[in-house]
């Protein structure tokens, strides 16, 4: 097939899964799934082996931010009673994550909703550029709309980090800025929710994220209530309250 029928062909195939025809992500290393070392493929394993068990609504994707849910008090009031699985890992980058996906991870669930943050571990010196982290989380929602059609994906762009405004931020915002191009508000949902842990300077506060990177309890608190309006509205039930 020459160029011009493959790209073609690859445009149908983008309109018929519902995904945003004007962003294809290139090939480098953002894109090209990879695994990791032998702890990483323990957890990955035991990803697979809930995924066997079925019965998941709800399905939070993503890096050490989103594994930093397990045993949290805010988890258990939010997501407990909705079938919710956590499938972070601390570490991953895109290409992780990727990989996960086409190994087992999500095979024989159909969640009614994924929650995607992923990018923060691409985005430290010059490895990656911002247009290819967003190719990264691109890769990534295409593929978990290949694997779960029925799925709606609410994409969070990534999450600030840094005790000030600098450079590694604005590359995620940039990275993110990309990938929401994909948002149709039919298969794939996004927010921003960075301005819910800064203040009006764009300042990190240490009790929000100690190593202002990751979340602390309080900073748990306040994604989960930042998202539960459009996530209550994705899974078609009731708001949790957020009265403490």
């Amino acid at each position: 097939m020459n160029r011009g029928k493959w790209t073609m062909a690859l445009m149908l195939w983008v309109t018929a899964t519902g995904i945003a025809q004007e962003i294809l992500p290139g090939k480098h290393p953002a894109t090209t799934p990879v695994p990791r070392e032998a702890a990483w493929m323990i957890m990955h394993q035991s990803f697979n082996e809930r995924a066997k068990k079925g019965d998941v609504d709800l399905l939070f994707l993503g890096d050490s931010i989103t594994q930093g849910w397990a045993n949290n008090e805010t988890w258990k009031r939010y997501y407990d009673n909705r079938k919710a699985v956590n499938m972070g890992i601390g570490g991953d980058r895109t290409e992780h994550v990727l990989w996960r996906l086409d190994h087992g991870n999500v095979d024989g669930i159909s969640p009614k909703v994924v929650v995607l943050m992923i990018g923060t571990n691409n985005s430290g010196g010059e490895a990656y550029s911002a247009e290819q982290i967003g190719d990264g989380i691109v890769a990534i929602v295409q593929k978990l709309r290949t694997k779960l059609p029925e799925t709606k994906i609410l994409l969070l762009a990534i999450f600030p980090r840094g005790e000030n405004p600098n450079p590694q931020r604005e590359k995620n915002a940039s990275a993110s800025a990309r990938a929401a191009k994909l948002a149709d508000d039919k298969h794939v949902y996004f927010l921003d929710i960075g301005a819910y842990f800064l203040d009006d300077k764009g300042h990190l506060a240490k009790e929000i994220m100690p190593d202002y990177l990751h979340l602390s309890p309080a900073g748990y608190k306040i994604w989960a209530r930042a998202i539960e309006s459009k996530l209550a509205e994705l899974l078609g039930d009731k708001p949790v309250s957020d009265q403490d």
